[in-house]
């Protein structure tokens, strides 16, 4: 059973942008570091952002200056903006939260189930 539910994938064009969400209600209450991965077969399952109560945010390498992170005003719905879409970038994404950021994905206590996005040429 999904704990948390994203949606806003599907196909784009290289180049372009999308927009994933993901609701998280109850959870944000208590699990207060929330982050996107994404994974692709024969890659490690890689972290792209977070974000933590304070609202201060850290991308990965892979997509600084692409993607962002961002929370509504309730904290309840976590978004990631993803500009200038390469076909690398073509992956499932998750969400997922835990109560403390600091830890690499294997701490995350919450997950979705994911939301394909495929980037075309």
């Amino acid at each position: 059973q999904a704990q948390l539910t994203e949606s806003g994938g599907g196909s784009v064009a290289a180049g372009g942008s999308m927009r994933l969400s993901c609701a998280a209600p109850g959870y944000h209450r208590y699990l207060y570091c929330m982050a996107w991965f994404r994974t692709t077969p024969g890659k490690e399952r890689e972290e792209i952002a977070r974000i933590d109560w304070l609202g201060v945010t850290r991308n990965a390498d892979s997509v600084k200056g692409r993607f962002s992170i961002s929370q509504d005003s309730t904290k309840s719905t976590l978004y990631l903006q993803m500009n200038d879409l390469k076909p690398e970038d073509t992956a499932t994404y998750y969400c997922a939260a835990v109560g403390t950021c600091g830890g690499g994905w294997q701490l995350y206590e919450a997950w979705g189930q994911g939301t394909q996005v495929t980037v075309f040429a």
